[in-house]
């Protein structure tokens, strides 16, 4: 089970993340120590050659190009750091749970729950309404987990008394894995019950904790700054177009004077004067940045850019009253930032960094921070 460790490859100038885990390869009477990678988007390197998948995986354990039996005698290599050979060697993991376990890494690589964190949800869901069907179904979800790995199921190593065991072990049965072949009475199954609600509360607390200096998430909806266009001008009461880079606010940076962000931006990333001038001087933000296409650029510029931002947004929502009420009104939202053309300052897909909707929060906390004295510039 790999713990923590992370990698990732790059797919079509896409970052796709990773994780591995040790196995040994074989070839012909020779075992290999090898990192088997495991990627998000299902893509599996054994270590044998090139990506493959989970029925790849499955194909490599059946040929035995992937080991879980070792050969008692047989010769080892690690990483051409040393070599020896298997006396009495023991594996705890069989082909139908390495293949497990791969599927559980692809899943929490997605953000989804995992074998284990399917079988709690089963569990919630007896816990709710306790029938045997439902029953049943935590025993089913708890068999679906890697033998080797069912043992971290509650992160306490399923205690001596295995209420999880417990639940899914029929009244009068013998505990499921347990040596001493103990019998599940009414008074052992009503115990992992009340374990299973009081570890809900606990979680339940620990979740609704609050930090001494605030909440760690927003508490407030997520707020999407769209990239709308107004054929016939923008409209005469705004919202929240206003946090838009094109929206027409005046701004004074340098001891020049810019009609939005967007002029500023493109102005301030050329190095040539006169397309500086050109660029300032465009009737719209859109016009200012196809002058600033082919307009010589700053060397440099892409290291430098997220300051000049930074700097172009502090000035409008420093200069600007309604723009920095608009942004203030957001609370404490996570603000997405829309753009038809720009991965790096917008979200949306794989590829968006957002940069601009995490810049706005800066500032939004900068504001704050004036108004409750907290700040230099406040005492300034």
């Amino acid at each position: 089970m790999a713990v923590g460790r992370r990698t990732y490859r790059e797919v079509d100038g896409e970052r796709v993340e990773g994780t591995w885990r040790y196995i040994f390869t074989r070839n012909m009477d020779m075992y290999f120590l090898t990192d088997m990678i495991i990627y998000a988007d299902g893509a599996i390197d054994c270590g044998t050659g090139g990506l493959t998948d989970l029925d790849g995986l499955r194909e490599q354990l059946r040929c035995g190009r992937v080991a879980v039996t070792l050969t008692e005698g047989g010769r080892a290599s690690a990483h051409h750091v040393a070599s020896w050979r298997f006396l009495e060697p023991q594996t705890w993991v069989d082909a139908e749970n390495l293949v497990g376990e791969a599927a559980d890494e692809i899943d929490r690589l997605n953000g989804r729950p995992d074998s284990i964190g399917r079988c709690l949800q089963a569990v919630n869901e007896y816990l709710a309404d306790m029938s045997e069907p439902n029953r049943l179904a935590v025993r089913e979800r708890y068999l679906a987990i890697p033998k080797h790995l069912r043992v971290y199921a509650l992160g306490d190593m399923d205690h001596k008394d295995g209420p999880l065991r417990a639940l899914i072990t029929g009244i009068g049965a013998p505990l499921h894995g347990d040596p001493n072949g103990r019998i599940v009475t009414a008074g052992t199954h009503a115990n992992a019950i009340e374990y299973f609600r009081e570890r809900d509360l606990a979680v339940a607390r620990w979740e609704a904790r609050v930090p001494a200096d605030g909440p760690e998430r927003s508490q407030a909806a997520t707020v999407t700054i769209p990239q709308t266009v107004y054929p016939k001008g923008w409209p005469e009461t705004p919202g929240i177009e206003v946090l838009q880079n094109d929206y027409p606010t005046a701004i004074n940076v340098r001891g020049r004077s810019y009609p939005t962000v967007t002029h500023a931006y493109w102005t301030l990333s050329s190095s040539d004067p006169e397309s500086r001038d050109r660029i300032a001087a465009a009737e719209r933000g859109f016009d200012a940045k196809k002058l600033a296409e082919n307009a010589p650029r700053h060397d440099g510029w892409p290291a430098a850019r997220l300051a000049v931002m930074a700097e172009l947004l502090r000035a409008k929502y420093t200069q600007n009253m309604l723009a920095a009420e608009t942004l203030r009104a957001t609370g404490d939202a996570r603000l997405i930032y829309v753009s038809f053309d720009s991965a790096y300052w917008a979200s949306g897909g794989k590829r968006g960094t957002n940069w601009i909707g995490r810049l706005l929060e800066v500032v939004r906390s900068e504001l704050v921070a004036v108004e409750l004295g907290l700040s230099a510039a406040a005492s300034s």
